[in-house]
């Protein structure tokens, strides 16, 4: 389907709604989680009139009849109207539509996208503001990720090499970190820009970059395929917020990675495409630990299972590139 005609330009799709229709698209549109660069969705009161809502999509790139149809569907009050299609200014859009988003409580994490904002006592408190890449806290699966660990911590798990794949904005590094504070660990991202914002944020957030205990390393690289990634290995937890269709590509050398009885955390698949999600995990020798779903994005918590006499492996196989080109964090 070709959802965005010319990714040069960044445009805004605005129909008016219901508030009702506002209300039933907060978290995430399941049906543009498929696109490659699926819009960032507001709904706020119009002005003139609070009774009535809007809702606004910004796209990278001008988004074609399929995707206008697409929002269409979401808000079936507005049937009848045209929608608006406008080419934006260059600015940084992407901020500009995060700017009115509400900090996010994930177990004892709360993530605030504004500095302005309130702490939130007892809490990990880390501030991931808007900016050029993806991974604020609001998604379902990183929220669903910030619970998963900090379930695994309260159950008394412990962890002391960790590597986050597809880190986006470093925030889930960060959460592994506050709460394994010895731990190594390494986070990775397709894009050169996330990797930029993620240093970024960790200098935020008192995070120290570089290697050693307590120190996250940050590397460019195309899924596992990196010397520092495969230097680290194996780790005992392993953290993949990408897409379905990554992380099964993905599967054989993201498994090779982890050491036995070591955990992976898995998440940016959708309900209908856990089975196959899973299928590819389990054939590589992981189970299934523990499921969270939130919505439609569901979290999963796999563990290597133990290989038994001359078969053990004991360190990953160094010439194996572990690459998905074209993907990066979601």
């Amino acid at each position: 389907m070709n959802d965005v005609a010319n990714a040069a330009q960044s445009w805004k799709v605005t129909l008016p709604c219901t508030r009702a229709e506002a209300e039933a698209l907060d978290g995430d549109i399941a049906a543009f989680a498929l696109m490659e660069r699926p819009p960032v969705l507001m709904t706020s009161e119009t002005a003139e009139d609070e009774a009535v809502w809007r809702l606004d999509a910004y796209f990278e790139g001008k988004p074609g009849a399929a995707a206008i149809k697409l929002l269409r569907s979401l808000v079936p009050s507005a049937a009848g109207a045209k929608p608006l299609v406008e080419a934006l200014p260059d600015e940084d859009w992407v901020t500009m539509s995060q700017q009115g988003l509400d900090a996010v409580t994930a177990g004892c994490f709360h993530v605030r996208n504004i500095a302005t904002d309130p702490a939130l006592p007892g809490h990990v408190n880390l501030l991931i503001e808007a900016g050029r890449a993806f991974g604020t806290g609001q998604h379902e699966t990183t929220a669903g990720c910030l619970a998963m660990l900090d379930r695994m911590r309260r159950v008394g798990m412990r962890f002391r090499n960790v590597a986050d794949i597809g880190t986006g904005t470093g925030l889930l590094a960060f959460a592994a970190l506050h709460l394994w504070r010895r731990a190594h660990a390494i986070a990775s991202d397709i894009d050169p820009v996330a990797v930029e914002i993620s240093a970024d944020n960790a200098r935020a957030n008192g995070i120290a970059l570089g290697d050693g205990p307590g120190r996250l390393a940050l590397v460019t690289a195309a899924g596992a395929d990196h010397a520092a990634i495969v230097g680290r290995a194996p780790y005992d937890l392993l953290i993949a917020n990408i897409l379905a269709g990554p992380l099964i590509e993905l599967a054989p050398s993201l498994c090779a990675l982890v050491e036995d009885g070591g955990t992976i955390v898995l998440a940016g698949l959708l309900n209908e495409q856990a089975d196959a999600v899973l299928a590819a995990y389990r054939a590589q020798g992981m189970r299934l630990a523990e499921r969270s779903d939130r919505g439609d994005w569901p979290t999963l918590r796999l563990r290597k299972r133990p290989s038994i006499g001359w078969k053990r492996p004991r360190r990953i196989n160094r010439r194996a590139r572990g690459e998905a080109p074209g993907f990066g964090s979601i």
